[in-house]
């Protein structure tokens, strides 16, 4: 945050008795039902989420606080600050606390973002035109349409974005909407009422519950993703020093008495389940498995690969990789060595891509050729798409469903969510970031809804 932004004050302010109990009972109305329902503590929700995440979450709290009038006096943070301190800040720090006084948390819609200088946004809760707002920051990791909960004030004729910022997935939007219909008594209605300050002021927590409880539950999904054995996902790479004198033929021997080893190509191997003739793969009845399947049916637990000097399993489970060492071991003996083994969760192995070379996909042709080969292929998709159901427009076709207003405001958003996704490709150079869904807009008979 901008020095001329600097809240220090403020928050040393909280220090004190009467302030401390106050915020204590707005620190729970965010977070007391995430951590009862996980029987956690805060410091173990920033632990799944990470520090930077948690920092933005007491802020959101913090920025609520500054907003409540409590019974007695001192009423208000703010206020009584600005009073007995507000002599020690500057004009623009003092027009910013009287602004976060009065401010409002909202769902916008981001647009027209220009990085490191500005951004488009439209208040999805209490309607309005698209405003302009100043931002230095968020602008150069947001993206077109996304959506942010936020408060955004006006500092000596600018707007601008308070320090809390959350990125709201499609998830999240969709909970915290439903959670507002329910407060608003709508809770069958199709669509939000428009609502008003002092009602948004007053459940500014379901932003952070709402938000919260759609990261924790993808996190940890993610920490508790299984294979088909319902190991948990952990990637272990175990590399077996080759002794002197082995040659690529008696490792091609041995591996194939290996039961499953099923040989690709000179250097490479797929390490399937067995299974002895006559005998069908069991089936698991609504188990989700991020496990490669082979056309024949076979589930692969492994690869074994040659490299240099070196023979290297992979495997996705230290229980897989453990059965695996056992069956190379046996079937080499002396002809490797100890084994050396590098253990990485999903979470760094999706942080290592792209590939280590930097190379995408595409990369063997010249970057133009590509772009318009892949830009080619998306066309042709998406035409076909505007003529078959898609989950967002309730099973209808995008042709079918800009026949109703209600349907229009659908595929508005359906096209949105496309431009969102594609917006936030990390690689840049990929084709696809640079896709153009102008025309669809268009044909479908929407554009004046891209706003």
């Amino acid at each position: 945050m901008p020095a001329s932004h600097d809240l220090n004050g403020l928050m040393k302010f909280l220090s004190r008795d009467e302030w401390r109990e106050r915020f204590a009972e707005v620190f729970d109305d965010h977070f007391g039902p995430i951590l009862a329902d996980g029987d956690m503590e805060f410091e173990e929700l920033a632990e799944v989420l990470g520090a930077d995440r948690a920092m933005t979450l007491w802020g959101c709290a913090f920025e609520d606080f500054l907003t409540q009038d409590f019974e007695g006096e001192p009423s208000n943070i703010v206020d009584e600050y600005l009073k007995r301190r507000g002599w020690k800040e500057n004009a623009q720090t003092r027009a910013y606390m009287g602004a976060l006084r009065s401010s409002v948390m909202s769902l916008y819609e981001v647009s027209d973002v220009v990085p490191g200088q500005s951004l488009m946004a439209r208040d999805l809760l209490r309607g309005g035109e698209p405003i302009a707002v100043k931002e230095g920051t968020a602008t150069k990791t947001l993206k077109q349409w996304d959506k942010i909960a936020a408060r955004i004030v006006p500092v000596l004729g600018k707007n601008i974005l308070a320090g809390s910022l959350l990125h709201f997935t499609r998830e999240a939007t969709e909970s915290l909407f439903d959670g507002l219909l329910g407060v608003c008594g709508k809770r069958n209605a199709r669509k939000l009422p428009a609502i008003k300050d002092e009602d948004l002021r007053a459940v500014a927590s379901m932003f952070t519950l709402a938000w919260v409880f759609d990261a924790l539950g993808k996190a940890m999904d993610m920490q508790m993703l299984q294979n088909a054995e319902g190991d948990v996902f952990m990637f272990h790479d175990v590399r077996f020093p080759l002794a002197a004198g082995v040659t690529q033929k008696d490792i091609a021997a041995r591996l194939n008495g290996i039961a499953g080893m099923s040989q690709e190509n000179a250097q490479f191997w797929n390490w399937l389940e067995y299974m002895p003739q006559g005998e069908d793969r069991p089936k698991e009845a609504g188990t989700l498995s991020l496990d490669t399947v082979m056309d024949n049916g076979l589930r692969v637990l492994g690869n074994v690969e040659l490299k240099g000097g070196f023979l290297c399993l992979s495997a996705n489970s230290a229980e897989r990789a453990e059965k695996g060492t056992a069956l190379i071991r046996r079937a080499f003996g002396d002809l490797v060595r100890t084994p050396l083994t590098e253990i990485r969760t999903i979470q760094q192995m999706m942080a290592e891509r792209p590939a280590k070379d930097g190379k995408t996909p595409s990369s063997e042709m010249p970057p133009e050729l590509a772009e318009q080969v892949i830009h080619e292929y998306l066309d042709q998709h998406y035409r076909e798409t505007l003529d078959q159901p898609v989950r967002m427009l309730g099973g209808k076709t995008p042709r079918q469903a800009v026949k109703s207003q209600t349907g229009r405001q659908k595929v508005a958003e359906w096209l949105k969510y496309l431009e969102n996704q594609t917006a936030r490709q990390p690689d840049r150079a990929n084709p696809t970031a640079a896709y153009s869904f102008e025309w669809m807009w268009t044909e479908l008979g929407v554009h004046d809804l891209r706003r």
